[in-house]
């Protein structure tokens, strides 16, 4: 879509968004597998009633993943507990790394708006991410995924921001 429109402004959380993104290529590491960090959560277990599916407490659930996104979008958090709320965190490590060395993403977070479980251990999420406070990519759709008795925000989703990145390519495994 081309904008003849001599105003910028509208556009600004997008494009600030984008320059959070593309520094992602510089680091390698979006690869599938199991080597998430075992952090133990006393809040949600994945535990299922007989025919049900979703977690035995679906608030207590619905309210861990909604600290543990707040906490990973969060520009404040260090990349250590980034780590522990991510699917494989360990493996993502160094794009985490990229994340917080710009200086775009100290503007970046996120607002969880609806969280609908889909088993007893995966969660549709609905969330805006925003920049400067403001929606750059509202009524976005991610997955929580419940890993070593922790509600984590997925790799996937985290991967599927990544592709928005003009150098996606350029990481493996995304």
């Amino acid at each position: 879509m081309v904008h003849n429109s001599p105003r910028k402004h509208p556009r600004t959380p997008a494009l600030a968004v984008a320059a959070v993104l593309a520094l992602v290529p510089v680091a390698a590491g979006c690869g599938d597998g199991d080597g998430g960090e075992p952090q133990r959560s006393p809040a949600a277990t994945a535990t299922v009633t007989q025919g049900e599916d979703r977690p035995a407490d679906p608030a207590a659930a619905r309210d861990e993943i909604q600290k543990n996104w707040t906490t990973f979008f969060d520009p404040g958090t260090p990349t250590d507990r980034k780590v522990a709320v991510l699917e494989n965190g360990d493996r993502m490590r160094p794009v985490l790394q990229a994340f917080s060395a710009s200086p775009q993403a100290a503007q970046t977070s996120v607002q969880v708006k609806d969280v609908t479980f889909t088993s007893a251990t995966r969660a549709d999420v609905t969330y805006d991410l925003l920049v400067a406070g403001n929606p750059a990519l509202p009524d976005s759709k991610g997955t929580a995924v419940h890993q070593q008795d922790t509600w984590k925000v997925s790799q996937k989703t985290l991967c599927a921001l990544v592709r928005l990145s003009p150098d996606a390519s350029a990481v493996p495994g995304c």
